[in-house]
């Protein structure tokens, strides 16, 4: 069976770097890492694993998945590991969520024109 970047339904699959970076973000301990990144700028794999009830080993494979990503950039500082967050590949999601949000954008409109020509019932 060969693979054309296809699904079932024709729809693209997108590439083999996005779906890293999706398939990143799916996890809500790695989501953490980021907002910490982006919160408190670079920081060594210690300060990181502070925040998080799990053995270094298992925030280190997380780690791993940012990295190759794209998402977060490791530098050896003496003994020391430095995350830093790269957000270039964040900009691709958000360029991918775009339509999406013009999307529900619309359809709250929509529902605002509805509720406007709603009558009021009073309570009073």
């Amino acid at each position: 069976m060969t693979t054309t970047g296809a699904d079932a339904t024709g729809a693209g699959s997108g590439t083999a770097v996005e779906d890293r970076v999706f398939a990143a973000l799916a996890n809500a301990t790695r989501r953490e890492v980021l907002r910490l990144l982006r919160d408190g700028g670079p920081q060594p794999v210690q300060a990181l694993a502070d925040h998080f009830d799990m053995r270094r080993p298992s925030l280190s494979e997380h780690l791993k998945v940012l990295r190759e990503a794209g998402l977060v950039s490791e530098q050896r500082v003496g003994r020391q590991r430095i995350y830093r967050l790269e957000a270039a590949p964040l900009a691709e999601v958000q360029d991918w969520l775009h339509p999406y949000e013009r999307f529900w954008r619309e359809q709250l409109k929509g529902l605002g024109r509805l509720l406007d020509r709603m009558p009021d019932d009073d309570l009073a």
